[in-house]
């Protein structure tokens, strides 16, 4: 027994390991909300290394990953509107047709696909949007990059940037009807100050109707949300109104408010409005 467990350690252990090296087109994800949608890339990143891309590496008029490696995916928590067509919340395979001016940028409801599909199936297009090429100024993008950019709280740009091109397709979110219906949902029920305050603070933002904003906001303000923030809404909604003499006098208030705060930002804003609104 003594010989078997001797023997047993003069063998020797070998492990097996393998080689760490960078990823010639790394991963990447992007996560952002936008409004109340929540949206999700993930895409691979090939780089030029010296190579001309558009209309050579990827010809002009033919279908392309749209990056490297396993296609590019998107995510959105809700449906999203592109081009006019409405799309239902789910995961979706980007591909693109580069042209010179414009691209073709499909949705593709196969999300799971190594590169392109084997075969192409129209029926798995959710939408198509015709998006607008452009030439970047400057020093050209060296790696493949996707931006969501000019965010609002209904939409945003979708972008591809490489080499000396940018493409960009705007994307619709549905903010305005779902924070239509949490208003009236919240509202019919056992509202609290800050909902009131949430709800006047969206109507005055989105341009919809001030006197209702304004009467939310007072029943805010009887609620306890009268901190010199609550306050400098207030005054808005009623300048807002065209009732300058009102704004003038609780923008004052927020004024003294923020002033024992110590809160420099809102003291400057209630001083500039004022100074405004007396004019």
């Amino acid at each position: 027994m003594k010989k078997i467990f001797l023997t047993l350690l003069l063998i020797p252990i070998f492990s097996f390991a393998q080689v760490l090296s960078p990823q010639p087109s790394p991963s990447a994800s992007i996560n952002q909300t936008v409004g109340l949608t929540d949206i999700k890339i993930e895409y691979s990143r090939p780089s030029m290394r010296g190579r001309v891309i558009f209309g050579n590496l990827v010809p002009f008029g033919e279908l392309w990953r749209t990056g490297a490696n396993a296609n590019t995916k998107i995510s959105f928590s809700d449906s999203v509107t592109i081009s006019g067509e409405t799309i239902s919340s789910g995961t979706y395979a980007i591909y693109t047709r580069p042209g010179k001016e414009i691209w073709e940028v499909f949705f593709y409801k196969k999300s799971d696909n190594w590169s392109l599909p084997e075969v192409w199936d129209p029926k798995q297009i959710a939408v198509v949007s015709e998006s607008n090429s452009s030439i970047i100024n400057g020093a050209p993008i060296e790696s493949f990059t996707i931006q969501l950019e000019t965010l609002t709280n209904n939409n945003l740009e979708l972008t591809f940037s490489w080499e000396k091109t940018k493409v960009t397709t705007l994307i619709e979110v549905p903010t305005h009807q779902k924070t239509m219906a949490s208003i009236d949902k919240t509202l019919s029920k056992n509202p609290s100050g800050s909902d009131y305050y949430k709800s006047a603070v969206y109507y005055l933002n989105s341009d919809l109707d001030l006197k209702q904003a304004k009467e939310w906001i007072e029943i805010a303000i009887e609620k306890g949300a009268d901190k010199y923030w609550h306050l400098r809404q207030y005054s808005l909604i009623l300048a807002a109104l065209n009732e300058n003499e009102a704004a003038i006098e609780i923008a004052k208030k927020s004024y003294e408010l923020a002033e024992i705060a110590g809160n420099k930002d809102y003291l400057k804003m209630n001083k500039d409005s004022i100074e405004e609104w007396s004019k």
